[in-house]
């Protein structure tokens, strides 16, 4: 069993036989290539095309999660190609196998947005299970679409193999009316027709030149937030998470993605190995920094719990505190990562972080050198050498605060989660008007009954009353689309999209279905919102709230059976990851 560089005790399930792969006798694909009794389960690779030299090499997993489903993922045939192509210079055996993916833009807004969440969790299941079965010796997981990232990461500290995580990249912006745009200003241009703001001729020409390619959405969104937080991780080379899915770089990357993997397995170099509480502290940093998605707090609460590294909601908040934000990308910007890209990708951002000391460079990395090593090592440029207006130093920062704040109170006991995206942070007071799901919330808004100083609160869309906790782009962009983005509020115990900006609160925890105070909310109550205080509360006694919860029934499931049933019981709260691998759920007090 390893130790962290923090000294917490992490490593594979206690019941699995570890191997050093440091000694090639010892690699546990061994355990189907060699010896007499192996012969029927070394003609099967040789119906493959393997060869014996093959065969005697490292056997390195390529989990693929190619499809047609989205632009997110519809390249990574290519992608993988370039990792195997690694692989096999480097001396190792490749083995790609595929898995699912969900687009979320497709979904989104759809009943079809439940599956989201699950597929993160059906993805980790399904690499484990293939390197498990296979006696796979290491890893280079592949990922696109929003839940494949925190999915594969999940997968390779589940199954302690030496791993490289290697993103599809991102799509090019487009272009409309003199400007760069994305998936997320079509989105807020549904809002924009429902208001008579634009026109349905306008919206239909920004359709057909949002998404010009191939790769995932291009603003600081969940997959560019989580790709970028696989480098503070120490999962991924630094500079990998941005070049674009259809350019050489990226074809480049990926190649030493599986160059490196085999490196990884002949040193013995597991995820337990690198892997500390430095390690998620540095990712929480530069999340906050970039202004990333919310989305990034579940991932790395679900990252962490498989990692065996104790990390709570609250410890967001406080990194936030100390960590000012220093890129204005989208949503809340104009840029997207190709932006960031040009003027020398993430770590640009991580080392304005290390200089100010506000990062912690002693964190290991599955290069085998700490990440202060790595950054000094690549030696990127200062922001204040750059010519880049969506950059702000250390010590001139956009917001003394990071984007991400935790709020807490009678509503939200467990933590809610925010990303700020406005000049300043908000306060907001006023009766609220409820929703038991989205889509009524939606055609609320879709109607123009929104007005300025609303409060909405959506629930019933929490990882087990959707169950699988959608993301609700749809209607936080119809809210800003509709010129409310900073004065309404909207809060619920579902989720909200990377893209999503404004005065949008998700994560609230517990969730209606198990009973939390959400639950509880009547039309006309009044809730107060503080984000500099962190409050989320109702004007309500504790007596009244407990009358309420005496009266209260849990809803029935909204599926009796199938895989949104089967997760749905298995989901834990959002304050925790929404895990779903009960063995890592940690209690709360």
């Amino acid at each position: 069993m390893s130790e962290s560089t923090d000294g917490e005790e992490v490593g594979p399930p206690a019941d699995e036989e570890e191997f050093d792969h440091s000694k090639p006798e010892e690699l546990r694909s061994r355990e189907v290539t060699e010896g007499a009794e192996r012969a029927p389960h070394r003609a099967m690779f040789r119906a493959m095309g393997f060869t014996d030299e093959d065969m005697g090499s490292p056997m390195i997993g390529v989990p693929n999660p190619a499809a047609d489903v989205t632009p997110c993922n519809v390249h990574l045939d290519d992608v993988a190609d370039g990792a195997i192509e690694g692989v096999d210079g480097g001396g190792g055996m490749p083995i790609e196998f595929g898995t699912i993916t969900i687009s979320d833009a497709i979904s989104m807004g759809t009943e079809g947005m439940k599956a989201s969440l699950i597929s993160r969790e059906v993805i980790a299941d399904s690499v484990e299970l293939v390197a498990f079965g296979e006696r796979i010796d290491g890893l280079v997981t592949v990922a696109g679409c929003d839940k494949n990232l925190p999915g594969m990461m999940m997968a390779a500290i589940r199954t302690d193999l030496p791993s490289v995580f290697l993103y599809g990249g991102s799509i090019m912006p487009g272009e409309h009316d003199g400007r760069e745009v994305t998936i997320q200003n079509v989105f807020e241009g549904v809002g924009s027709v429902s208001d008579g703001e634009m026109s349905p001729e306008e919206l239909d020409e920004l359709e057909r030149q949002a998404c010009p390619g191939a790769g995932s959405c291009g603003g600081m969104f969940t997959a560019n937030t989580m790709a970028s937080l696989s480098e503070a991780l120490g999962f991924a080379p630094l500079g990998s998470a941005s070049p674009p899915a259809e350019s050489e770089e990226r074809e480049e990357v990926a190649r030493e993605a599986g160059e490196l993997a085999v490196e990884a397995v002949e040193a013995d170099r597991r995820p337990s190995t690198f892997l500390s509480k430095a390690s998620f502290e540095n990712a929480i940093a530069l999340q906050v920094a970039v202004g990333g998605s919310t989305n990034g707090v579940l991932h790395l609460l679900a990252l962490a719990a498989e990692a065996g590294v104790e990390l709570s909601i609250e410890e967001f908040d406080e990194i936030s505190r100390r960590t000012p934000k220093i890129a204005d990308l989208q949503p809340g910007g104009e840029r997207v990562m190709n932006d960031l890209h040009e003027v020398g990708g993430v770590p640009v951002v991580l080392s304005a972080l290390y200089e100010a000391d506000l990062l912690a460079g002693e964190a290991m990395t599955v290069t085998g050198n700490t990440i202060g090593e790595e950054l000094e090592a690549l030696d990127p440029p200062a922001i204040s050498d750059l010519d880049a207006d969506y950059l702000y130093p250390v010590s001139d920062p956009k917001d003394e605060q990071g984007a991400i704040r935790i709020l807490t109170g009678n509503l939200a006991p467990d933590g809610a989660v925010i990303k700020v995206t406005g000049e300043e942070d908000p306060v907001h007071e006023g009766p609220v008007r409820v929703f038991e799901a989205e889509e009524p919330a939606m055609k609320y808004v879709q109607e123009g009954k929104v007005e300025s100083g609303d409060v909405l609160c959506i629930r019933n869309e929490g990882p087990r009353g959707g169950p699988g906790m959608r993301e609700m782009l749809g209607v936080t962009s119809a809210v800003a689309g509709q010129g409310h983005a900073d004065d309404v509020a909207l809060f619920t115990d579902g989720r909200f999209s990377g893209a999503t900006r404004g005065f949008s609160i998700g994560h609230v925890a517990p969730e209606a279905a198990v009973g939390g105070p959400i639950g509880l909310l009547e039309d006309g109550d009044v809730v107060r919102i503080d984000v500099e205080q962190r409050v989320l509360e109702v004007d309500a006694s504790d007596d009244e709230l407990a009358r309420r919860q005496a009266e209260w029934e849990p809803p029935e499931p909204a599926y009796a059976g199938g895989v949104l049933a089967k997760y749905g019981r298995d989901f834990g709260s959002a304050a925790d990851g929404a895990v779903t691998n009960p063995g890592l759920v940690r209690e709360r007090e």
